[in-house]
């Protein structure tokens, strides 16, 4: 049974190095109450009651990774200010190697700042860039995480389309990782799925999948596997995985076929989930599990950080846990 190969795992004490490269932010709350409007304009006074930040993007993938017990590199490319400093202190304060972080002074480090009313978000204020990297600076940060890729088990790219994964740096980066000998999972974003070209697994949900396939809508599970077999032929990846909300997983290869179904039970909120699917996938793959096991331990580490509110993160434990329930 799965659950007895992954307590084995457990107890053999194993703990895979993995290299997160992404776009890098902070996700910055106010939180307060609104129980009137502004003299000024029609729009709700917020009376500020709690403010904190949490790190985000690949940082979320990052942090979904030390839950689950691996020791992780975190690549990526912040402004020369402040925030880049509050994130790269809490990241190292959570044990975090932060060594593979790049500071690029013509840009601000990312910040999404929301405005909350309880549980209600009011407005979003977004600061960032997402003009790619000039070249010689993707050519030193590609020169400076070699050394991470040669030491990871496993290298996931999570691309948040803030200007960090050009096509150029994309393919050094896959290139790299090939060369040693190292798997590399994609979450993507944008229409320019080739950059990704030669990754092991590309892992987009339906809508992103269709947009890069250039179709429609993706209403059936034909449709589908037609629309990721354009991403296969185009990519040469090995795997897509396609993330289906409500109906879980479908994994599609040249020869294969498979849906996980979903393990979910109830929804608050599905923000993370796809940063929780890819680490759970990357963890589980590095440990020497198949796709298939790594999808269907994925599908029920969503399962739990959805019945949560907010980005949330699981462990291995209560992923077991989700199991033996069912």
């Amino acid at each position: 049974m799965l659950s007895q190969k992954v307590r084995s795992l457990q107890q053999s004490g194993t703990k895979p190095n993995i290299l997160v490269v992404g776009d890098l932010m902070i996700d910055h709350y106010i939180i307060g109450d609104a129980n009137r409007l502004s003299p000024e304009a029609p729009v709700p006074v917020v009376n500020v009651t709690k403010e904190f930040i949490t790190p985000g993007g690949a940082a979320n993938v990052a942090q979904n990774l030390l839950s689950l017990g691996a020791a992780i590199t975190l690549g990526g490319v912040t402004g020369n200010d402040a925030d880049a400093g509050k994130l790269t202190e809490i990241l190292e304060r959570e044990g975090v190697n932060a060594s593979a972080i790049f500071s690029d002074k013509n840009r601000p480090t990312t910040v999404k700042t929301r405005v909350m009313a309880g549980s209600h978000q009011l407005v979003r204020v977004d600061r960032e860039t997402t003009i790619p990297l000039l070249p010689e600076l993707q050519h030193q940060f590609v020169a400076n995480i070699k050394t991470a890729i040669d030491a990871a088990d496993i290298i996931i790219l999570s691309d948040y389309n803030k200007g960090l994964f050009s096509p150029e740096l994309t393919q050094e980066l896959i290139e790299a990782a090939n060369a040693a000998g190292k798997k590399v999972i994609v979450d993507p974003k944008g229409l320019n799925y080739a950059k990704y070209k030669s990754a092991y697994i590309i892992k987009p949900n339906r809508k992103e999948l269709a947009e890069a396939a250039k179709v429609e809508s993706i209403t059936n599970l034909e449709e589908l596997q037609q629309a990721a077999r354009v991403i296969l032929q185009q990519t040469e990846a090995e795997y897509i995985v396609v993330t289906l909300s409500e109906q879980g997983m479908a994994i599609i290869s040249e020869l294969a076929y498979k849906l996980s179904p979903v393990k979910a039970t109830s929804v608050f909120d599905v923000t993370g989930a796809g940063d929780t699917v890819i680490a759970t996938m990357a963890y589980f793959i590095a440990q020497g599990l198949s796709v298939e096991e790594a999808c269907e331990l994925a599908n029920h580490a969503a399962a739990i950080v959805i019945r949560q509110t907010g980005s949330a993160v699981t462990t291995v434990d209560e992923i077991l846990q989700d199991i033996e329930n069912r």
